[in-house]
This record gives structure tokens, sequence and C-alpha cells, in this order.
């Protein structure tokens, strides 16, 4: 007997544990399936499981045991990325709570076998938590961006792009944070909105004719300036062009240039360039030859000593080594002084953070690697382009495009110690060598001076994202290892994960795949949504709105959590979470226990040789073909990717249909007389029940896996079971007789409602104008409806009786005669009195939504969250209209 409930938090760990244990995640050894393969977007070894990995991974897992029990070889790769700054960022702080000595005092080498130790003890623990999740990998191929393995691809990767000339070195401006000394990627840069100024100085020119006055948010940029930019057409300045200014404080001149960066509705028209130290202007500074000159150190303090770009010589020496903030302060006091300072306007500005050392970033002058991204992004364009990879939903693509195309050179190096180290040496002179080994590069050196010489490896280690654009191959064995597995799993069909790392890991990718491998990484490419709030408020900590994952599969336990993701992952919508739909899907799990106990209380098994395509009853051809079409509806979600509508179809076929409507149809048959009937809904409500445990297992395994084990004798479990073939079990004729039951019962309920009739009175039903069709369908089914819609007969009529509630079905109107059952003035009033108050609710939201300043201003989701009531009330009022206009006509 089975227990009344499903516990998850006993059986949970014990099923995930047998199906590891079975070797069921593995890809099936068989040459013949389809290869069907996806890999994990490796989390930070730092991680821990958010509501946004358990929307991906619960996705991911949906796909691959739709696609396992298909028949299909299925290699789910799973693994952790090492996240360089992240990472280190860890350890540095555990070093300095711990009390013990710095990273630098250290050195490289202990610090980086410290990390490693921290890794082995404390990381990959989301990986664990993915496991509770209900997560399907292939465990026994977890890898790791450092891995051995792993190592070997990216420094074959590194030369050979060097070989070729697509990685080179070069001094630029990058993102530079003062707190971790490395450059970081714009992914790591956080803009927010802050309070700022806007300061206008004067620069005289250096003839003494006159003064162009620019406005900065960084005064203490002043000392780098190269020039002043005027656009080409402002008649106000044409005749200046060419001329010098002389820049105060520094004691230099600089030029007057022509270039339409500037603006002559903006200000004065006239702007300060500073190529070393802003992205705009060092593309300035280019179209013009300009000097780049630096005036901050690694800590963003002023300089202390020459760097070679004449910066040190602009600084005031009682400046030098002051922090950048101070140097601020400092060069305003001064241009005051001096009477240059025309205006301070206080201004909000766009101030970038990076987003782990909370710092201010600094654009900065430094010598780093990088990758020719434009040569690698043609192919990558063309691939979406011609179709060889395809997202979804399409409007991605335009985001991809975009990007792609205005694409910059990628910085890929990183002043971190935690990473792949860059295989370049160094001799003397300053001449490099490229080569995947120290002895490779030393062989490289002698052969250029003849000799041995001494050879010291770049510090930097490699861009997170270098090492995960070659996930797809290089988790497979490449270069070497594993060929067949290349050969077979690559490339992988789809690609799932959000929308922020289109740029910097999905474009990576697909540049990396198609120069190496020759072939896109993926055919597809399924952007989720966010996860939002239940009000669709985006989360975060200083709201107090993050729901963890974790702590809802504690109290409601993965299969809820699970549906609840999937049921509203529509493509383009983001979802809203809230505990009350996790404990509603968690319900749904309920049911479909209770289902199965109902079914298993009334002896219902599959018999050895059982055929559906058998039956004889109408009742069980219906839920036959119900089932069917639940199958070729879930299938054509999965195959496109609309998991909400596979999960939609899944829910009405278990709920509204099995549950709701068939199991109750079932219920006279199971007590019936007739054996052979008997026998037959037994068999067919087992077989049901087995094919819905199978849809519904790629969105609900736990317990669906239980249900497996306690409802029949199985040769395998679930997770391996075949998916459900039906074909052929549709039956028109079958489906509209019961269609029409359904509607029956279920508008005879909803009069009942409207009407306020009480429950247990049970109700003659007049049906009148009844064709050849609808006769015969009231004489067979005339117990059963009169048992679900409280009926105490069923008579047919020419005329509608007096006093009685109706409603109409096709051609025929059904009615229940009222006299003597309720108040008619009773009801009249309470009626009248509810479309009142529906009225005041929709006057006073009527008001406020035409209200433009609230409509403006008010957060969206709460427009959103008003209208919906509005709908809402809306509805209810036309139904109460309804019900009373039937009382006015009686």
């Amino acid at each position: 007997m089975m227990d009344k409930t499903f516990n998850p938090n006993d059986a949970e760990t014990r099923i995930y544990q047998a199906w590891e244990d079975s070797g069921a995640f593995q890809p099936k050894d068989d040459d013949k399936a389809e290869a069907f393969s996806i890999v994990i977007p490796p989390p930070n070894v730092t991680g821990r499981l958010h509501i946004g990995h358990a929307l991906n991974n619960t996705l991911q897992d949906v796909l691959v045991r739709y696609k396992r029990m298909l028949g299909c070889s299925v290699l789910w790769q799973p693994g952790t990325d090492h996240a360089g700054i992240a990472t280190q960022m860890v350890v540095e702080r555990q070093l300095a709570q711990e009390g013990n000595i710095s990273r630098a005092d250290m050195g490289r080498d202990a610090f980086i076998e410290r990390v490693w130790e921290w890794k082995e003890e404390s990381g990959g623990a989301i990986m664990q938590q993915l496991r509770r999740l209900g997560a399907t990998c292939d465990w026994s191929r977890e890898r790791f961006t450092l891995d051995e393995g792993l190592s070997k691809a990216v420094l074959k990767v590194f030369v050979e792009l060097h070989q070729q000339g697509l990685i080179y070195r070069d001094k630029r401006l990058v993102n530079w944070d003062p707190h971790f000394q490395t450059a970081i990627s714009d992914l790591e840069v956080e803009n927010r909105e802050t309070q700022g100024h806007f300061w206008h100085f004067a620069y005289p020119l250096a003839d003494g004719s006159g003064e162009l006055v620019v406005a900065t948010t960084r005064p203490e940029t002043v000392l780098g300036d190269s020039a002043v930019a005027v656009h080409p057409d402002d008649e106000r300045y044409q005749h200046l062009i060419g001329k010098m200014i002389k820049l105060p404080i520094a004691d230099v001149e600089i030029p007057i240039v022509a270039d339409e960066h500037a603006d002559p509705e903006q200000g004065t028209g006239c702007v300060k360039i500073t190529p070393a130290h802003d992205f705009n202007d060092f593309e300035v500074g280019k179209r013009h030859d300009l000097p780049k000159v630096n005036i901050l150190d690694r800590e963003a303090r002023l300089l202390t000593a020459d760097d070679g770009t004449g910066g040190l010589d602009r600084i005031p020496a009682e400046w030098r080594g002051m922090d950048r903030f101070e140097a601020r302060k400092k060069l305003v006091a001064k241009m005051e002084e001096l009477g240059l300072l025309r205006e301070v306007e206080d201004k909000t500005i766009q101030q970038p953070y990076g987003d782990r050392s909370g710092v201010v970033i600094e654009p900065w002058l430094t010598d780093q690697w990088y990758v020719n991204a434009g040569e690698l992004a043609k192919d990558a364009i063309a691939a979406v382009e011609d179709g060889r990879t395809t997202f979804h939903p399409k409007t991605w693509e335009k985001t991809y495009f975009e990007w792609m195309r205005n694409i910059q050179p990628w910085c890929i190096s990183r002043q971190l110690w935690w990473g792949h180290r860059v295989p370049a040496w160094y001799d003397e002179d300053g001449n490099v060598f490229v080569a995947e080994s120290e002895a490779d590069a030393v062989e490289q050196a002698r052969a250029k001076h003849g000799k041995d010489v001494a050879l010291t490896q770049d510090p930097d280690v490699l861009d997170t994202w270098f090492s995960s654009a070659l996930w797809p191959f290089s988790t497979l064995g490449w270069p070497d290892d594993s060929p067949e597995m290349v050969e077979r799993y690559y490339p992988t069909s789809v690609l799932i994960t959000a929308f922020d790392i289109i740029f910097f890991w999905v474009a990576r990718m697909m540049m990396q795949g198609l120069h190496f491998m020759k072939v896109a990484p993926f055919k597809d490419v399924y952007i989720h949504a966010l996860v939002r709030d239940e009000k669709g408020q985006k989360m975060s900590k200083s709201k107090g709105n993050v729901i963890d994952p974790l702590e809802l599969i504690d109290e409601y336990g993965a299969d809820a959590v699970r549906f609840t993701l999937a049921a509203q992952a529509g493509q383009g919508r983001d979802i809203r979470m809230s505990k009350e739909r996790v404990e509603g899907y968690r319900n749904f799990g309920t049911k479909l226990w209770n289902a199965a106990r109902f079914a298993e209380m009334n002896e219902c098994v599959v018999p050895e040789g059982y055929d559906p395509k058998t039956v004889t009853q109408t009742v069980n051809k219906w839920i036959l073909s119900e089932a069917a079409q639940a199958v070729e509806a879930i299938n054509a979600g999965l195959d496109t990717y609309r998991f909400n509508d596979a999960a939609a179809a899944a829910y009405r076929f278990v709920w509204n249909v099995f549950c709701d409507w068939h199991l109750e149809f079932a219920k006279p048959l199971f007590n019936g007389e007739d054996e052979a009937a008997k026998a037959e809904t037994r068999a067919t409500t087992a077989f049901v029940l087995d094919q819905a445990l199978k849809m519904l297992h790629p969105f609900m395994p736990f317990v669906t896996e239980a249900l497996w084990a306690e409802t029949g004798e199985r040769s395998s479990q679930l997770i391996v079971a075949d998916w459900p073939q039906l074909d052929g079990l549709q039956d028109a004729e079958a489906t509209a007789e019961m269609d029409w039951l359904i509607n029956l019962v279920t508008d005879i309920r909803r009069l009942r409602a409207e009407m306020n009739i009480p429950a247990g009175a049970q109700l003659p039903l007049v049906a009148v104008d009844v064709d050849e069709v609808v006769a015969p369908r009231l004489w067979r089914h005339d117990a059963l409806i009169k048992r679900m819609a409280r009926l105490s007969a069923i008579d047919l009529s020419d005329a509608v009786p007096p006093a009685s509630a109706q409603t109409v079905l096709g051609t025929t109107t059904l009615a229940l005669p009222l006299e003597g059952v309720i108040d008619f003035g009773a009801e009249k009033e309470r009626l009248t009195k509810e479309v009142a108050k529906l009225d005041g609710e929709i006057g006073r939201l009527e008001k406020k939504l035409g209200n433009e300043r609230f409509v403006a201003n008010a957060p969206a989701e709460v427009v959103a969250e008003q209208r919906e009531k509005l709908t809402d009330y809306a509805g209810q009022k036309a139904k109460m209209a309804e019900a009373l206009a039937r009382l006015e006509a009686m």
C-alpha cells in the first residue's frame, strides 16, 4: 500500500543516488543512437545556487531527460570556472580575516597553493547544490577550467592565435581596478548613477588672444590633456583649429583639433582630450596622432616615477603620489586660485565601479595582450546570418549582431596570480617568445641569440573568459584526448544561457569554435529570461526580495521549484517567482500522488498484452486520445524550446483531464457490474497513469520516479524508460462526446454557483431542443451527469420551465427550475450589492489608470498589477450582471 503522501525531504536524496549509481547520467553506449549534447554554463567555483542557476539548469535538465527518454545518447557536460578575480578575492579575504600575511608577502607560488587548497575543500559546492535540484549531468566527466587537459587546450589556442597574428601585445586603455590592480572586463564594471559635478575650466590660448572653456567630471585628468577638440562645422571655433592652448598647471602647449566627437550642442562645444584616461578620447587621439600622457600609477595615485609618457613632468612635485580624489581637490583649488574656474555644475553621472572591489574604475593605459576579435568575429557573424546557429527567441540575434559588428580588440591579460599564466617569456632586451612550454621558449631564444639566455615568464594570467570560450570542445578532450568524443558530441545540440553573457561567453565560444573546430559550437542558443519577484521587480539584496532556491527546495521539494520555473519560462517573458506559485505546484504533485493512490485502491494495473488501440469504452478511448494529444503538445513545446507550453500541456492533461475528469468518469465503471468494462477501465487508467508519469518526468523527476516504483512491476527506472509513443490513439468521435459531457457538467456547476444554489440541493435538469446527437448522449451518461452535477432527474422538454436559470450548450438550452430553491428577492439584493461594490472598485482603478502622472511615474510592475485587477473586477462584474439579468427575467 502506498504512503498517504510523498515526502521529498526523505525521498529526493535516495532517488538521486539510485539514478547516479545506475549510470543513467552517462551517454548511451550505442553508435546508432542519435547524439544529444549540451554543456553547462560553468558556474564560478566560488558560487552558490541562486534562482538564475536554478532556472538555467532546470531547463537544461528538462531537455536532457526528455532526449534521454527518446533514446538519444545524451551527454550533459558539467564543470566549474576558476573565476580568476572572484576566487582570488575570496582567498585574500580569508587571509585578512585570519590575520595572516598578505598575498604579496606569501609570494606567488605559496598563494596559488593556498587557493588550490581552498578550491579542493570548499570550491564547487554549487555542484552538490545542482544535484539537489535534480540535475542529471554526467558527473564522471566533471571538468574545471584549470584542469590539466583544459590548460593544454588554452596553451595551444594562445600559441596558434599568436602565430597567426591574431593575439598580440599592445598599449591600450583598459578598465583598471586600483584595488585589485588588474584590468577587468566590461562585464565586471557596474555603472552606478552618482551625484557628481561638471567643473568648467578656462584654458588660455597660447597667443594670449582669448580662452576656451571646457567641462569635465574628472578634474585631475587635466594634467594628462593632449588637445582640446571642437566640431569641424562649429563656426564659433573654425578660425582657432590648429592653434595652441596653454594647459594650466602642467605648463605645456596643446593643440586645438577638429573632431566630430565634440558636440556643438553640449556646453561650450569644446572638449578636453585625454587619450590616456578616457576611452572616447583614446579614439580621438588615434585619429589625430596625439600623445598618450599618463598621470596615474597602478593604485590610481599621481605618478612618482617616469613611465615614459611624459606625465611625471606635468605633475607638481608636491602632488606626486597623491590619491586621485585628493588630487582632484588640489587641482580645482589651484584652478580657482589662477582665476580659471568658471563654474561648478551639479550633475548626475554614470560612475563605473568594480563589481567586486567596489572602487571607482579608472581607464588606464597599460601594456596588455589582445585578441583580434574583429577578425574572429567575421565567421561568427556569418554563422548566425546563414542559420548554422539560431537564437531562440530570434530577437536576441539583433543584440548579438550589434555587438559583434562593432567589436573591439579583446583584452585577455589580467594582473592576477590565479588563472592560466600567459605563455610568453621575455629576454633582457624585451624580446618575447610565445610557446606552449618554457622549454620551447628557451629553444626559440637559443635560435634567436645563438646561445642560452635568461628568460622571465609574463606574470599576467588570462581572462577567465578565454578558457571558458573553449568549453564546448576542450571538455571533450581536445586537442588530443578522446577524438571520438569530439567527433560524437561536437558541435553541441543547444546552449541554454542568460542574455547578459551573450557577448562575453556565447560570442567568444562562437569565435573560437569556428576558428579551431571549423564548425559552430552549437546549433541552437536558447536565451532564458530573468527571474523576478512576484511583483515583477528585479531581485536584489537591498530590496530584500531575493528568493533562495535552496530554501524553496527545503520547504516544497525540488519538483515544485522546477515545475514553477519551467511553467513560466515563456520566450521573451520574465518569470515572476513567489512562494505561492511554488506551493501551488507542490499541490499539483500531491494531486498526482493522490490519483495514483486512488488507482491503486481500485486495483488499476496494466495486464500483460494490453493494447490501448483495442479499447471499446468511450471514456477510455477519450482519455487515450487526450494522452496522445498531450504528448504531441509536449513534444512540440520542448522541440522548439517553448518550455512553458510543454509544462502547461502536461499540467492540463494530468490535473484537468486525468485527475479531475477521467477518474470521476471511471468511478461508476470501477464500481459497476460490467466486468469487461471494469477490467478495461482499470487497465486503461493504469496505462494512462504510466504515460502521465513519463510526460511529467522531465519537469518533476522525483515524485514521478517514486510513483513509477510504487505503481507496477518495472524493468527499469523511469529516468531511462521510453518516452510515450501514442500515435494512432486520437479518436475524434470519443473526444467530441466526452468534451460535450465535460462542458455540460461544467456549465451546470457554474450556473449553480452564480445563482447561489445550495450545494446539497438536488435539482431536476430540463433539456430543451434536444437533437438526435444529444439525446442518446444524455441517455448513455444519465447516471454520471446526475452524480457529477448533483441533479435529481434529467427531463426533455419543448419549452423552458418558468422561474428557471438557463444556459445554452450548442443548440440545447439547459434549465434549472429554481422555484422554492432560492429566495429570488434576497438573491437580487445580494447580486445588486455585489455589482455596486465592483462598480466602485472598477471606477477607482479606472481613475487611477487614467492619471497620466501615475502611469508615468509608478513602477511598471505596479501599473501592470492595477490593470490586472481591473480586468479581474470587470470579469467578476460581467458574471454577476448575467446572473442578475436571469433573475430579473424570471
